[in-house]
């Protein structure tokens, strides 16, 4: 009985380990994708604008990590409670 006992526990801990290991990859693919998507916006507003400096391409690396640190803590945050 105890062996039995042992195995349910033991596949509820990899089922939970997998539901947090999926979590956390789709987390860090959704953080890529608005980082590279506001950097693209930039790249192209300096291409349309005929920029000499990336000025629009800087400001959107910057805004894509905290525009994806803000929408990725505020997921962990809701999720956790």
């Amino acid at each position: 009985m105890k062996k039995n006992q042992s195995n349910k526990l033991d596949a509820e801990k990899k089922k939970r380990q997998l539901r947090e290991a999926a979590k956390y990859s789709g987390l860090a693919f959704q953080m890529i994708a608005i980082i590279l998507l506001v950097l693209f916006a930039g790249m192209q507003a300096d291409k349309y604008l005929g920029n000499d400096f990336p000025l629009f391409t800087v400001i959107g690396a910057f805004l894509g990590v905290i525009l994806s640190l803000y929408i990725a803590l505020k997921d962990f945050l809701k999720k956790d409670s």
